[in-house]
């Protein structure tokens, strides 16, 4: 059964063009986050109207990526530990229902080509090395194609349609790169085994317990930096 993918809209219009433009910077924190959204300064960039700039930052709002309030103006939403747990926490039912319905519902040749997209992840050589664990958005994102396999339109708009592109934020700035990375190519081997052997209660298990580890491991390297940034300020006051 072909299921519409929220996060892959054909790009028609040129603020189709800045949405996606935009999207990837904050993503991959070209843009930081909280900083602040200067529409003058992205039109002048991207040389386009402040109305087709402000289509662009709607669409970008309704995917929790920049927060917008009156007279104050939009900033990129700010990485939190507080909005990590929310997330995650969030992430973990609803992906582990979403697994649970792919052990039921995903076809062979479904499963097939996840088990094919797992063999290329292993070649990429941060993962060989243990450094890093990097997905590219879409096909070949592990996260992604589970939930598509799901099958399930309500679960697949509300974590791709809504959450996806702000969990690649914080995955991609502080997940993709760390010590874990081997061992959550091992755990996503584990999932789709057992979706393969449609087994949805054990595919909902290994979900959430892997979910739960990567919480785990940005919440300590944000904990981690703060405490950083916090020795370095009491550095330059004494200094």
């Amino acid at each position: 059964m072909k299921t519409n993918n929220p996060t892959q809209q054909a790009v028609v219009t040129t603020a189709d063009k800045v949405f996606e433009k935009i999207q990837h910077a904050i993503v991959e924190g070209e843009i930081p986050s909280g900083s602040k959204i200067s529409e003058p300064g992205l039109a002048k960039h991207y040389q386009i109207s402040r109305s087709t700039l402000r289509e662009a930052l709607n669409r970008l709002e309704k995917c929790h990526l920049i927060e917008r309030k009156a007279n104050v103006g939009s900033r990129v939403v700010q990485c939190s530990i507080e909005g990590l747990l929310e997330l995650y926490i969030t992430r973990e039912a609803l992906e582990g229902m979403a697994c649970r319905q792919a052990a039921n519902n995903m076809s062979d040749e479904e499963i097939s080509n996840m088990q094919a997209m797992l063999k290329i992840h292993a070649q990429t050589q941060e993962l060989k090395d243990g450094t890093g664990y990097y997905q590219e958005e879409g096909n070949l994102d592990f996260h992604y194609k589970v939930i598509l396999g799901s099958h399930n339109k309500q679960l697949i708009e509300l974590i791709c349609g809504q959450l996806y592109h702000l969990v690649r934020m914080y995955r991609c700035q502080f997940g993709m790169y760390s010590p874990r990375a081997s061992r959550a190519f091992d755990e996503h081997s584990s999932i789709i085994q057992a979706i393969a052997d449609r087994d949805g209660e054990l595919a909902e298990m290994l979900m959430r317990r892997h979910i739960a580890a990567s919480r785990k491991n940005i919440e300590n390297k944000i904990a981690k930096e703060i405490t950083q940034k916090e020795q370095t300020n009491i550095q330059l006051i004494k200094s």
